[in-house]
């Protein structure tokens, strides 16, 4: 029998998941993979959705462990840089955008403050560094979400193949193109322009 723990549960079911895909996963599967009870699970998650979260947390460290900014960094390489890494991440794991997409990982806070602080510094709007980074984060998610669902399937004979990469690539240089033409517009030209654009 396996000696147990949480470490050891969560490491255990993303390699499950790896295996099996997302949709198979389940708390049954992962006790049999131990060598435990399934009610024992319990003990280290209450829920499924615990798992799911303690799992969709581990699978991004890689992205967690990667250096923050600098203050001599150009926040425009930084942003293209740490945009890769969540995607390279999430690529790391079967249905890894799927496990991620939802999820708020503790510990993540610290990382995003301090993420935000460095784009204001180096003179990019508050209010822009904030849609920057979460518009990288969706569609970084939504991007993966179709690469991995790509390759479920054999795509129809007349379809044209896709190349994700490039297709990222060429999304995030437009998410980066946008935020420095916003950085660059004088601050009350930016609140109008964002007001006179706002639904009335």
């Amino acid at each position: 029998m396996t000696k147990v723990n949480r470490e050891i549960v969560v490491s255990e079911a993303l390699d499950l998941l790896d295996e099996v895909g997302l949709d198979t996963v389940s708390t049954r599967r992962l006790a049999k993979r131990l060598g435990v009870e399934q009610p024992s699970l319990y003990w280290y998650f209450r829920t499924k959705k615990d798992l799911l979260a303690a799992m969709a947390e581990a699978a991004m460290a890689p992205h967690a462990a990667a250096p923050l900014p600098a203050p001599d960094d150009d926040w425009r390489d930084w942003f293209l840089d740490n945009t890769r890494s969540f995607r390279r991440t999430l690529l790391m794991r079967r249905d890894g955008a799927r496990l991620h997409a939802g999820s708020t990982p503790a510990g993540d806070l610290d990382r995003i403050r301090h993420k935000m602080d460095f784009l204001i510094a180096s003179g990019v709007p508050e209010r822009d560094a904030q849609m920057a980074m979460l518009a990288a984060g969706r569609f970084t998610v939504g991007s993966v979400l179709e690469e991995q669902a790509d390759t479920d399937s054999d795509p129809p004979a007349d379809m044209p193949v896709i190349d994700h990469e490039s297709a990222f690539e060429a999304g995030l240089t437009l998410i980066v193109d946008g935020l420095m033409h916003g950085a660059a517009m004088p601050a009350d030209k930016a609140s109008r322009q964002a007001f006179g654009n706002c639904p009335r």
